[in-house]
């Protein structure tokens, strides 16, 4: 077999596998690639936490004996994959990027690293994260994750390093998990695609909790197709999870070929061409709308004007559920949690009932409203955020006024929480690039357990484009 070269480690985990059972690619030296370049790069990136040296290497070559032996493999034999350091992985260390979790060793794998392992996947490492996935983390404990487009810019969180590990080539797949936008946004800024599943498709069981109600892990692939493979792995009802719905799982690589023709897309007014929304992020998902036009969907406009509002609901949901579970340890271990972790569980938890009972009112009213266009439309879409990522310095910029505060913390959230306030499948799709150099995404919302049609939509404009082609300048 030839040397693996940089070409290979950023070929799709779909055609690594298509090359590895056909004895065209070594599953040891597809490792042994990842793992140089993790070594080359991860100093700067610090996308991993812990890395599976080797775990994998033995992996690796036990994947090799198979192949060679021609036994049976699964879909996705002798592929590297990384997890989010928020899934259990037994006997490796899942710190949910704090130092209360530090040396926190799982006896028991999550569901999600069963089925992936068991699809014949070979786990790199565990990847970095803002605090427990709440966001907002100012000192990372294992350190600042930085975007391979720019290292002195934002990877997107709370999946930091599940994004900029497959932007940069350091794994084949990885992991996230979208509470809120986590699994996107760090897609949308690091340049590669982001899949969020229905609520209830993919089991929670072994996933450290941050929101009961809108948690849900999700893949990150360098193309949609690699999306669509590892959802189907991970997807499907688990005993250990009772929320996980009673449902086949659909071939959703399969489902990739129908196209767009005769389907009905929405681009939402309020998110695409409101104030808020940078002009060059506007221009490229107008462009990518149309793009979707010309593939034979019918495009319009749709307005939801509760939208701009999903944030600050969000917010106060998902920080007053995370105050709960945090509770004991912050009356006990509060000096251990990065200060912005603590200050934004502690607030939630004077949050009043008056102020909660709105924001679930407004949740009503987010779902509602995407659920009527949605009923005219089989997708939605609109910008994953509203500008590219910004300056790692930024976050630490003093608040001079409440515009600045809510401009802040509610307006990047509310693109991507009202998909996870309604429970709906929502993607992340490359779609051009800035004026300085760093990606833009396409965000695709569909309706409940049609996670199928949003990825048929986000491969058929994929596959117009070369956005997800380019590779970070490191």
């Amino acid at each position: 077999m030839p040397p693996v070269s940089d070409d290979t480690v950023f070929l799709s985990a779909a055609r690594q596998a298509v090359l590895i059972r056909d004895k065209q690619l070594s599953p040891v030296e597809l490792v042994r690639a990842y793992l140089e370049r993790i070594d080359r790069f991860d100093g700067r990136l610090r996308a991993y936490i812990t890395v599976c040296r080797e775990a994998a290497l033995a992996e690796a070559q036990r994947a090799e004996t198979a192949v060679m032996r021609g036994e049976t493999l699964g879909p996705l034999h002798g592929v590297t994959y990384a997890v989010k350091d928020q899934f259990a992985t037994r006997g490796i260390r899942t710190t949910a990027g704090s130092r209360l979790m530090a040396d926190h060793v799982p006896d028991h794998d999550a569901t999600v690293i069963t089925r992936l392992t068991g699809a014949g996947g070979i786990l790199l490492g565990k990847l970095n994260l803002t605090e427990f996935a709440l966001g907002g983390t100012i000192e990372f404990p294992f350190g600042q994750p930085r975007n391979p487009w720019n290292t002195e810019h934002d990877t997107g969180g709370s999946s930091a390093g599940s994004g900029a590990a497959v932007a940069a080539a350091l794994c084949g797949v990885s992991l996230g998990e979208d509470t809120g936008g986590s699994v996107r946004s760090p897609a949308s800024w690091c340049g590669v695609v982001g899949h969020r599943p229905t609520w209830g498709l993919v089991s929670r069981h072994g996933c450290v909790p941050l929101a009961w109600s809108l948690d849900q892990p999700g893949p990150i692939g360098r193309s949609v197709e690699d999306c669509a493979l590892l959802l189907g792995l991970i997807a499907g009802h688990d005993p250990h999870d009772a929320l996980t719905a009673h449902r086949p799982v659909p071939d959703y690589v399969r489902a990739l070929a129908e196209g767009v023709r005769g389907l009905r897309v929405g681009v939402i007014r309020e998110l695409t061409s409101g104030p808020e929304t940078d002009p060059e992020v506007r221009d490229a998902v107008t462009a990518a709308a149309g793009a979707l036009g010309r593939l034979g969907a019918t495009v319009d406009e749709v307005s939801l004007p509760i939208l701009p509002r999903a944030g600050a609901a969000f917010m106060a949901l998902c920080d007053s559920e995370g105050a709960a579970r945090h509770l004991p340890w912050l009356r006990t271990r509060a000096a251990e949690y990065d200060r912005g972790t603590r200050r934004r569980l502690l607030s939630a938890a004077l949050v009043p009932a008056v102020f909660l009972h709105r924001a679930q009112q407004a949740r009503a009213l987010v779902r509602e409203q995407l659920r009527a266009a949605l009923v005219q439309h089989d997708v939605l879409v609109a910008p994953t955020g509203h500008r590219p990522a910004p300056a790692i310095a930024a976050y630490n910029a003093a608040i001079t006024s409440k515009a600045e505060a809510i401009s802040r913390f509610f307006t990047r959230r509310s693109f991507t929480t009202p998909a996870a306030l309604a429970g709906l499948p929502a993607m992340a799709v490359p779609c051009g690039f800035s004026s300085t150099a760093l990606p833009l995404s396409l965000q695709i919302i569909g309706r409940r357990f049609e996670d199928a049609t949003v990825l048929r939509v986000g491969h058929a404009y994929e596959q117009t484009t070369e956005w997800h082609r380019r590779r970070p300048p490191l």
